[in-house]
């Protein structure tokens, strides 16, 4: 299960559209207990230190948290009762995404927690387009 992307979707992700914003759908499932760094904790408290900061710091970088959300039920498709919690998060650009989770910060500070709570995610770039508007 995949907490982290491969070279070959973040070079895909990069491909897109460079000059716009960029909405990143969050699909997160917990550890029912987080790693031995965090003992004591479920995967959600320790997730959860991780969101806090990064929140903090992906708003002072001009993006923004859009919603967050608990999964209730999945009404159409197979697979997405999985996911424990969903979130919506807006960045200026695909460039703006990249150096703020590749920032030191985030990966020698804030990340542990998000890797000791964390047991699967689906992370889903979105821009925004017509209804009509085919995907290139």
């Amino acid at each position: 299960m995949a907490i982290y992307p491969t070279g070959e979707q973040f070079q895909e992700l990069m491909k897109g559209q460079q000059d716009h914003p960029v909405v990143m759908l969050n699909l997160l499932r917990f550890k029912p207990q987080a790693d031995a760094s965090h003992e004591g904790d479920t995967g959600l408290e320790a997730y959860n230190r991780y969101g806090t900061e990064m929140r903090k710091f992906v708003e002072s970088k001009g993006a923004r948290f859009i919603w967050a959300g608990r999964v209730d039920s999945q009404v159409i498709g197979e697979g997405g009762e999985e996911f424990h919690v969903v979130a919506l998060v807006e960045y200026p650009s695909r460039k703006a995404f990249a150096e703020i989770t590749q920032d030191p910060y985030v990966t020698e500070n804030i990340g542990k927690h998000r890797a000791a709570g964390l047991e699967m995610q689906w992370l889903i770039a979105m821009t925004q387009a017509p209804l009509a508007e085919s995907p290139s």
